[in-house]
């Protein structure tokens, strides 16, 4: 039977199999890759990877697609994780490779892909940086304003919030862009593939991420406002001066180590300790 896409969902389908296989080459899966799917749909990208690898995860919500992937894929090759994926705990994934003693598979880092639903792309993004040590690297389809603002630079006008805390954490690359005739039903908007792989530990520096978060969030909330204005509540004029930062500037004109510096300087301020994000 054929499924008819749920806008709750925010269901658009691939079916260009050039674009699929043009995805399925910048995942690059290997045998013995841990790979997790989010949002499966249809299994346009999923036949694909089950043809280069002998096991799959996925994460899918809805259960018409989730009826359909048992009936397609035994267990053995497709594990199925039902569930939303904004409350999914990617732990369960190691959890699970553990137990297959059959499976020779690398279980210590995992490798993530996925046509991810626009409606929830950037809270989904978010959620998936706490898992960040667990991760090898990831491979999305996003809406391409999205893309563009996860990879945008400094003083430019898709530089925001999402790019200064995704920065922080992960490097990444704009790979193609899909247009709409690519997915049943076309969407409204461009899509785009993006590359994320998390940075080590070394290249990350040690800071109180709720404050970072919190010093982040208060500089965008009012794009057209100077610092002096956003950040009155976060640091005094003659700290600006000490930090050499421009307060006549705005948030986009800061990099993400002019916030780092600003979180480091208010947490020796106010006499925290800081524990290191990775060991």
């Amino acid at each position: 039977m054929k499924h008819i896409p749920r806008k709750r969902f925010g269901q658009h389908f691939l079916t260009d199999d050039g674009i699929i296989h043009a995805i399925v080459n910048a995942i690059d899966p290997k045998p013995g890759d841990v790979l997790v799917e989010i949002g499966p749909g249809l299994g346009a990208l999923t036949r694909p990877l089950l043809d280069r690898i002998p096991h799959l995860h996925v994460v899918e919500l809805d259960r018409d697609i989730i009826t359909r992937l048992k009936k397609t894929w035994a267990p053995e090759r497709l594990t199925i994780h039902e569930g939303d994926a904004l409350k999914f705990d990617f732990n369960a994934v190691i959890a699970n490779e553990a137990k297959q003693s059959s499976q020779n598979s690398n279980t210590e880092k995992i490798r993530i892909c996925g046509n991810l639903p626009y409606n929830i792309s950037s809270p989904l993004l978010f959620h998936l940086m706490d898992y960040a040590d667990l991760i090898s690297d990831m491979t999305f389809m996003l809406q391409k304003e999205v893309v563009d603002r996860m990879v945008a630079a400094p003083s430019t006008p898709a530089y925001g919030r999402l790019s200064v805390m995704l920065q922080r954490r992960f490097h990444m690359e704009a790979l193609f862009d899909v247009p709409p005739e690519a997915f049943d039903p076309p969407p409204k908007v461009e899509s785009a593939i993006v590359r994320m792989i998390p940075k080590s530990g070394s290249e990350i520096i040690a800071l109180d991420e709720k404050l970072f978060g919190e010093i982040v969030a208060a500089a965008f909330s009012q794009r057209r406002k100077t610092l002096r204005n956003t950040l009155t509540g976060k640091l005094k004029p003659e700290e600006f001066v000490k930090l050499g930062i421009d307060a006549g500037l705005r948030a986009e004109n800061l990099g993400t180590a002019d916030y780092e510096a600003i979180t480091l300087h208010v947490t020796n301020r106010n006499g925290f300790f800081v524990i290191p994000l990775l060991r």
